[in-house]
């Protein structure tokens, strides 16, 4: 997982760069929490709260990466 402050920003330079990601998506139940792509629902977060913005692309190798938008840390969070 990488963490991204702009997630609309940083999938754009991804796409600049030849990568192929998916598009923009937020989970219907909240917060993502789910293998596979069942869920995902197009679009930022309607209330773009931190945590719940995510893109996801597979590296040459073909492993799973995902982007997540995190603006503001939860209570504790480092």
């Amino acid at each position: 997982m990488l963490i991204v402050h702009d997630i609309e920003l940083a999938r754009e330079q991804f796409v600049r760069r030849g990568v192929e990601i998916s598009p923009i998506f937020h989970d219907e139940a909240g917060i993502f929490h789910r293998a596979g792509t069942q869920g995902r629902v197009p679009g930022l977060d309607p209330q773009r709260r931190s945590y719940c913005s995510w893109a996801s692309f597979n590296d040459p190798d073909g492993n799973g990466w995902l982007l997540q938008e995190i603006t503001t840390r939860l209570p504790g969070r480092v």
